[in-house]
């Protein structure tokens, strides 16, 4: 959930609740557990997409530190490729009898 999302649920739950306290006729007392469970949902429910969030976060992180890694590794084979297509055209004899990776 964006901002905006956020947003608009705090909104609503705000919105619902004047409402729920205006048609509603209760004691205080009664209003006043009422708005505390209504503001304990509220926080349970930040808590839990919190933690989705968070771990959507490490999801993302971990994909993206495979993709670099993976990235990493072509990268090195395409410089020991050069590499070694340079020694074959600068040093074509010397070349068939080197190691194919340094």
């Amino acid at each position: 959930m964006d901002r905006d999302g956020l947003a608009n649920f705090v909104l609503g739950v705000g919105v619902g609740v004047v409402v729920g306290l205006l048609f509603a006729p209760k004691t205080g007392e009664e209003t006043r557990e009422l708005l505390k469970s209504k503001a304990d949902e509220g926080k349970e429910y930040l808590k839990k997409r919190g933690s989705e969030l968070r771990v959507t976060a490490e999801e993302v992180l971990e994909r993206g530190r495979d993709v670099v890694g993976r990235q990493k590794d072509t990268l090195a084979e395409a410089v020991a490729a050069g590499k070694q297509a340079y020694r074959e055209t600068v040093h074509p004899a010397e070349a068939s009898e080197a190691p194919a990776a340094r």
